[in-house]
């Protein structure tokens, strides 16, 4: 299948700001994902592909090992279309299992290590998933909701020092002891060995239409916080991996090292430091999770050229005060995703590398990127860049979302192109209100220049993004009124220097009560993700209301904005949603 550009009379304006080594126009094949893979394990079946703390695995090595798992869920009775989730952290059985159930025509349920309690259950009761990889410190979170799910669910365990050399993994477990981390798992048939998926075998073949069968359930809160599953398909993540190689890739194929400290089980993550580095052959560098001083010594060490991130963690490394200046020059380009990239932290993070640092854009339900801003050509402040080949756009208006808003006028941003999903999982209203005739309504308010740069100026949503992690007020509102001592909740983002935003609630205590500030915040991370938890609690008699009791939330945001905690401490972890 061959996506053609538009005749050179009618070819939007962005295309002429294309850099040189930018395709107008790119030919998506009719292949599965897996096809990234395959391919490259045929022209660098030597080169490394993975490594993962000093351990190693080539291109061939990776396509066989995800040839077994594929062969041994076939074995176990997963057939094409079955769902299997994905409870992992950044390490090498993430790729390994990825492929795998791609390869058998499964769809992988992406599934946050972070998620345990209510989230958990959640998604992996909404998907309907049939099994689920996971490690040795996530499957106590999974066997805590394990029997409240509507499906028997088969669980593959593995140890997380297996992952390791053979020489760090007692250290790894001592560590682990140390730090009173469960590492127990149960016998069959509660739950199978991972190493069990990795027995020498065939898949069998397994026919797909890249176009229709869903390689991915990627889980969003999209216009209304309640979690649903984007369907992302086979050639809607391959379409997004060609089209971020065209515009990132500066090296020669075969060539690249990816530091991959985003995590792959976010969709940003899985495209732009997995999918996309793999069609490019690049050597990817797995960090189990991303705390800045661990990044330094993995750059120091292996000499990444890529570094896909997030503002936080660009600014983190910004203020280290042990940053290697030798060994970080040899990055050359960062995309950064997921929150607005002030302008301070790209300008200094380039003269600490000498390599390009460039704001990207996108969304869970287009694979999710949209937009970049041009590596070698010009990069506007304040924009989000240009669409990316075979990307469209345009401004609607905010009420019907049907109007065509002329250049410079805000509106709501809308994005057609081959990244788009197919829809939300068994949610057709809610499918209706983003998908119109092909175009992707982002809920996001932007304005076009003449040039076609786009600037997002406003969110239609209340979501917050707390280092890149989104953060749905709604969901923290209803966990903290299941408190006994809470009466009334709201919860909002405010400014942060080194997060982008930080989540604070306003409570009003139920009379004759007393419950603190920290036990509030305990009592939400006890319940939900821990980043989900307000790094502040205000606790006031009354909440601003409109006339008809809604919450005036811009109202407390404007108040609370003035006073955001402090940033994190210097190798603290930093988030990415």
């Amino acid at each position: 299948m061959i996506d053609s550009p538009l005749p050179a009379a009618s070819a939007p304006p962005w295309i002429a700001k294309y850099p040189a080594h930018v395709p107008r126009t790119l030919e998506i094949p009719n292949l599965p994902l897996t096809s990234l893979l395959e391919q490259a394990a045929e022209k660098w079946p030597q080169r490394t592909a993975l490594i993962f703390y000093g351990r190693k695995w080539s291109y061939a090595a990776l396509w066989e090992l995800s040839g077994n798992v594929a062969a041994n869920l076939a074995r176990d009775g997963f057939v094409a279309g079955d769902r299997l989730a994905l409870y992992l952290p950044n390490c090498p059985a993430y790729p390994a299992a990825y492929f795998g159930a791609l390869r058998l025509g499964l769809t992988v349920v992406q599934v946050s290590p972070l998620y345990l309690g209510q989230d958990l259950s959640r998604v992996l009761s909404d998907s309907g998933a049939k099994g689920l990889v996971t490690i040795d410190v996530l499957y106590p979170h999974f066997a805590s909701i394990r029997d409240g799910l509507p499906q028997p669910m088969t669980a593959y365990v593995a140890h997380l020092s297996e992952f390791y050399p053979l020489s760090m993994r007692p250290v790894v477990r001592l560590a682990l002891l140390l730090r009173k981390v469960s590492t127990s798992v149960p016998a069959p048939p509660l739950a199978k060995p991972w190493r069990g998926l990795l027995a020498p075998g065939t898949p069998p073949p397994v026919a797909l239409d890249p176009s229709k069968a869903v390689a991915v359930f990627q889980y969003t809160g999209g216009t209304t916080g309640k979690p649903k599953a984007a369907m992302l398909t086979h050639r809607n993540l391959l379409a997004n991996a060609l089209q971020c190689r065209a515009w990132f890739s500066l090296q020669a194929p075969g060539s690249a090292i990816t530091l991959a400290s985003v995590p792959f089980f976010h969709v940003y993550g899985m495209t732009v430091a997995l999918n996309f580095p793999v069609s490019e052959g690049s050597t990817i560098v797995m960090q189990l999770r991303p705390d800045v001083d661990g990044i330094l010594k993995l750059i120091r060490k292996y000499h990444p050229s890529e570094f896909p991130g997030v503002p936080a963690l660009y600014n983190a490394i910004n203020s280290h005060p042990n940053v290697p200046v030798k060994a970080i020059r040899s990055i050359r380009v960062c995309v950064s995703g997921s929150a607005p990239l002030p302008l301070e932290v790209a300008t200094r993070f380039e003269a600490l590398t000498g390599g390009y640092l460039v704001e990207g854009y996108g969304l869970t339900e287009a694979s999710p990127v949209t937009h970049a801003n041009p590596i070698e050509g010009e990069r506007r402040v304040g924009s989000i860049g240009l669409p990316l080949p075979l990307t469209e756009q345009k401004v609607v208006d905010l009420e019907t979302g049907t109007r065509e808003l002329p250049v410079g006028e805000p509106g709501e941003l809308a994005i057609r192109g081959p990244q788009v999903m197919s829809g939300y999982y068994h949610q057709p209203e809610e499918t209706s209100l983003v998908l119109r005739d092909g175009w992707l309504l982002t809920g996001d308010v932007a304005r076009l220049d003449p040039d076609g740069y786009a600037y997002i100026v406003d969110r239609k949503k209340d979501m917050v993004d707390v280092g890149g992690l989104k953060v749905y007020p709604r969901e923290v509102e209803e966990v903290l009124l299941q408190h006994p001592s809470v009466a009334d909740a709201a919860a909002v983002g405010v400014p942060s220097r080194d997060l982008g935003e930080v989540l604070v609630a306003v409570v009003v205590r139920k009379p004759r009560t007393e419950v603190t500030e920290q036990q509030l915040i305990e009592f939400v991370r006890e319940r939900i993700a821990h980043y989900k938890a307000p790094r502040r609690v205000e606790f006031r008699e009354t909440l601003p209301r409109s006339a008809v009791q809604k919450v005036l939330r811009r109202v407390l945001r404007e108040e609370l904005s003035g006073a955001a905690p402090p940033p994190p401490a210097s190798g603290a972890r930093v988030p990415v949603r």
